[in-house]
């Protein structure tokens, strides 16, 4: 039986919270523009030249959450200011596109991924949600380049990836799917407008139900042009920082997550039933025996077609999407197992990955809970979007949101 603990207190969630802005402002803010991305574990900055765009989107979604918990208007600005960056630096001219990559201002990858197109819908968005009037545009627009560029009607999914000039790839992905839904539910929240809702909707379903009959009831990653699934793609590599091989217990949380938040729409949505929560069940129930380390804790990076582990690192964002998951779960179900395993979950982090003197969570994990030194990237804490989204469902679960 699941018994009452800290962590189900809103109070701790809301310092932790505080915790890891703390340790993130304003050392990461570039007075000449945008966010330093790459900091050492105590917060040094080994590279001040370089920008992602998946990076710069999430600090602004990072900045408005803080704001929504405390208030303070140099949040908000902070906000603002990467918006600035993004619209200034990263947004190309000539193709209406966004540079992947920024080296000193300057584009070194400027190859179009709806991955970061997502990230950006999901700035604006939230930065609308705290006021930031300029950013209704900005979702209007990017939404309209995501659908210029990768979507397909015929297949009611985006495609993934496209040069500067817009010639789209053979490759097909899920996780580009997967954050689009993320950020058209967010669009859809800052805006009041259903056609984000129930774009979200469809990716949804097609993903976590269509795909997911391909990949034998599981969400696999990779796919050739036709949806069919690409068993070989990064066969090699399943530790790829954007496209692992090997299915992902980390996305399938993630997807049980958006399927719980598509569910509080249901009087919006254009078909709706339980299957959101049947579905969102099925999979966190599947993932997490599976991929839960019996030996060590926390779960695997990655799962092989056969259920072993491919990759048995443990990665910061995995545990935090499985907790908020498992919290929503409780929530929406009644059942107390759940609150179980969000418990389990946070016991383990705060345990291993949460630098308790500091602020923020360490990025990777060997296996035993072993740190990776700095020889080996990504070993910094540059990124606090996953452990601030996981924050803020808990709160909702427990019945104390943000502002």
């Amino acid at each position: 039986m699941t018994t009452p603990s800290e962590f189900k207190d809103p109070t701790f969630l809301r310092t932790q919270m505080r915790r890891d802005i703390a340790f993130f402002h304003p050392r990461v803010i570039d007075p000449a523009g945008g966010f330093f991305h790459y900091l050492n574990d105590d917060g040094s900055i080994y590279n001040a030249e370089s920008r992602h765009l998946v990076n710069s989107a999430r600090m602004v979604f990072c900045y408005a959450l803080a704001f929504r918990l405390d208030g303070k208007e140099e949040y908000r600005e902070a906000a603002r200011h990467g918006l600035r960056f993004i619209e200034e630096k990263h947004k190309q001219p000539d193709h209406g596109g966004y540079a992947w990559v920024l080296e000193n201002g300057v584009p070194a990858d400027r190859t179009q991924h709806c991955y970061g197109l997502a990230f950006i819908l999901l700035a604006h968005a939230h930065a609308l949600k705290i006021g930031i009037a300029d950013a209704a545009a900005g979702i209007s627009a990017t939404f309209a380049l995501m659908e210029c560029l990768f979507w397909s009607e015929a297949d009611g999914l985006y495609a993934d990836e496209a040069t500067p000039e817009g010639v789209v790839s053979s490759y097909r992905g899920q996780n580009a799917n997967m954050h689009s839904c993320e950020a058209l539910i967010a669009a859809f929240e800052a805006t009041g407008e259903t056609v984000y809702l129930h774009r979200a909707e469809l990716l949804a379903h097609n993903i976590t139900i269509r795909q997911a009959v391909l990949g034998n009831g599981w969400i696999w990653e990779h796919y050739h042009t036709d949806w069919s699934v690409d068993w070989e793609y990064n066969r090699n590599d399943s530790s790829n920082m954007f496209r692992p091989w090997g299915y992902q217990p980390g996305h399938m949380t993630e997807w049980s997550k958006l399927l719980l938040l598509l569910d509080r729409y249901q009087s919006r949505l254009q078909h709706g039933g339980d299957w959101l929560v049947d579905r969102a069940q099925a999979l966190f129930d599947v993932t997490m025996p599976l991929a839960w380390d019996k030996q060590h804790g926390g779960l695997f990076y990655g799962l092989a077609p056969d259920g072993t582990a491919c990759d048995d690192d443990k990665y910061f964002w995995v545990q935090a999407e499985s907790l908020a998951t498992a919290a929503l779960l409780a929530q929406r179900t009644g059942n107390p197992v759940y609150w179980d395993w969000y418990n389990r979950l946070w016991r383990y982090s705060a345990d291993h990955l949460i630098d308790q003197q500091r602020g923020g969570w360490y990025r990777i994990l060997h296996r035993n809970n072993q740190r990776y030194g700095p020889e080996k990237p990504p070993h910094g804490k540059t990124d606090f979007y996953h452990p601030l989204g996981a924050y803020l469902e808990s709160l909702y679960a427990l019945g104390s949101e943000l502002a």
